[in-house]
């Protein structure tokens, strides 16, 4: 069922004003409406440490109070934060066009908000990174992969900075995730009027060439304009490489299939993926 909604999910970090321009961007080509999320993590603002040591008992008590009272302040500025950021978002994404915008504070796991949230839905937005994007964790971005992998709708992933989508890079396989992107691509009109690379990279075979063939054919028949193309060697240094050289500024990938690409999205090596592309990537499921 059509929603004609998108989730954006936003943070403090230097991806989220990305996040609200793509969100714009595809709200804006397919007249949907944009719901911003910010969810604090369960414990954001409130300090569980336990500072009382081997202090007397009134001694101790009284740094209880003063320590559940920082808790309460710390826990009141997370929030005033989170409105703020919010409202930086919906300023952003109404000032790309016209645009209905929803924002949503919430306290919480991600991806559980997520789960709960997504059937109201057609695509998610979000940053490669977080907050702590210059840390060895992340916190947008150490969720990447569980969203991608717990999501059933497309998740489109920002990079840093926003730049127009005019060429695109589909990558296919020919596994059923990678025919319903394309499915994806002929029936949206996200994609009207963009051009179109249809990329194999692995070993070619007859059916794959006649499935990447029959793929284009598909999309030539909705108007597009496409190219198609067989790399050899793995496919996450083929498609990252193309991205860098290339002139695409957006890369769609299915999240499972039959080939290399499956372990590439749902292994290990997603995030890093995601971070070696210079461009933004739309998963599909």
């Amino acid at each position: 069922m059509q929603n004609n909604t998108l989730i954006a999910l936003v943070d403090g970090s230097a991806y989220s004003e990305s996040v609200c321009h793509h969100a714009a961007w595809i709200a804006g080509r397919c007249d949907w409406k944009v719901t911003v999320y910010h969810v604090m993590g369960r414990r954001e603002g409130a300090g569980k440490q336990d500072l009382s040591g081997t202090i007397s008992l009134g001694a101790r008590t009284a740094l209880l109070q003063q320590l559940a009272e920082l808790d309460a302040e710390r826990s009141k500025l997370a929030q005033e934060q989170g409105r703020a950021i919010l409202e930086d978002a919906r300023t952003i994404i109404e000032g790309d066009g016209d645009i209905a915008v929803e924002t949503r504070l919430r306290q919480g796991d991600l991806v559980e908000t997520i789960a709960d949230k997504e059937d109201s839905s057609d695509m998610i937005v979000i940053g490669k990174r977080g907050e702590a994007a210059g840390q060895a964790m992340a916190h947008l971005g150490s969720n990447l992969e569980r969203i991608v992998r717990a999501s059933h709708k497309p998740v489109f992933i920002a990079n840093r900075a926003f730049k127009p989508i005019e060429n695109v890079l589909v990558a296919f396989d020919g596994g059923a995730s990678s025919r319903k992107a394309v499915d994806f691509i002929a029936r949206s009109p996200l994609f009207t009027g963009l051009k179109l690379s249809l990329v194999f990279a692995g070993k070619q075979t007859s059916d794959i060439a006649t499935a990447l063939e029959s793929a284009a054919s598909s999309l030539e028949a909705r108007g597009f304009e496409v190219e198609t193309s067989i790399r050899s060697g793995d496919p996450e240094k083929a498609l990252a490489q193309i991205t860098t050289l290339g002139n695409h500024e957006l890369l769609v990938m299915g999240a499972y299939g039959h080939s290399r690409v499956r372990a590439l999205i749902i292994g290990s090596t997603t995030t890093e993926m995601i971070r070696s592309c210079r461009v933004p990537v739309l998963v599909m499921r």
